[in-house]
């Protein structure tokens, strides 16, 4: 791979360097599929590049990484372009100093890739309303991750308000194998669902989401429950007769589903790396109405 500094840079300079670097290595970008900026702070930009990276693998994009810096600090745009034939796209690490903080738009709406899609990712920090954000109305698609937040919980419930198609949470990602799982084991008949509980660890945002949706497919209350952790640890759901469909996961890789008048049986449920959640979501690119209507129920629960 190839890395190349910029230092007191501009937009356009950064775009002809990315035209010049891979006409010498004869690879254009044609082949790359969508833009993906990452808006994140220097202490994150390691993990946030890396995560990014793999998941370029399977959807080959520019990557975009804003970092802004010192407000108080002259005006100045760095900017490190790593581009390589092994690479998946091109990966641009944009340092904002002085005004430019506050104009991450202006910088990077000059190297989106035209006629393709934009997704803007926070791994940290994120705006109340992501859609207003500046850099949120360049793009189709918003990703946030609740977990990063101080209180994740809060975080998770508020996203309804200010929502908008597009928009979407890591938290809500990383429900995707339970809810398959669930999702199939309810489609079998076991009854009607009286009520139901999920156990997460404290303060884990996907616990009361889980329940949300739970609660919005089964129209029954779904409580949650602290647990010792990792992450999500067991879901119950009652049936008429008092009898229990449970899944439970007690090693962050294996659960144990149990069902009505069924042997327990062992199933694949592992915790899966920020990679392979980003991944997802940048295989769909249009709105998910079912995380919608999961976070308009959430915010119509009151917190316990």
């Amino acid at each position: 791979m190839t890395s190349f500094n910029l230092t007191g840079t501009t937009a356009s300079k950064i775009s002809s360097t990315l035209t010049r670097l891979r006409h010498q290595m004869g690879a254009p970008a044609i082949g790359m599929v969508l833009t993906l900026v990452a808006v994140v702070d220097e202490a994150g930009q390691y993990d946030a590049v890396r995560a990014a990276t793999e998941a370029a693998r399977e959807h080959p994009s520019r990557i975009l990484v804003v970092i802004n810096r010192d407000p108080a600090e002259p005006n100045r745009l760095d900017a490190e372009i790593r581009v390589g034939e092994s690479a998946p796209g091109e990966v641009v690490l944009l340092r904002l100093y002085g005004d430019l903080t506050e104009h991450a738009d202006s910088v990077i709406s000059p190297l989106l890739l035209t006629d393709t899609p934009v997704v803007v990712w926070w791994p940290g920090e994120c705006p109340k309303v992501p859609a207003k954000d500046p850099i949120g109305q360049l793009a189709g698609r918003r990703i946030t991750d609740a977990r990063s937040a101080g209180d994740p919980v809060a975080a998770i419930t508020g996203r309804a308000e200010g929502y908008v198609p597009g928009d979407t949470d890591l938290a809500w990602t990383r429900l995707t194998p339970w809810r398959s799982l669930l999702a199939a084991a309810l489609d079998q008949p076991i009854g009607k669902v009286a009520e139901g509980v999920v156990e997460a660890a404290r303060g884990n945002p996907s616990g009361p989401l889980l329940a949300a949706w739970l609660s919005d497919r089964l129209n029954a209350p779904i409580q949650v429950s602290e647990s010792s952790g990792p992450g999500l640890t067991a879901v119950r759901l009652t049936v008429a007769g008092g009898e229990e469909l449970k899944v439970n996961r007690s090693d962050a890789r294996l659960a144990t589903l149990s069902k009505p008048g069924q042997p327990d049986r062992r199933v694949a449920l592992a915790r899966r790396p920020t990679s392979e959640l980003l991944a997802e979501e940048l295989r769909r690119l249009d709105p998910d109405e079912v995380y919608a209507s999961t976070i308009h129920r959430l915010a119509k629960k009151p917190r316990s």
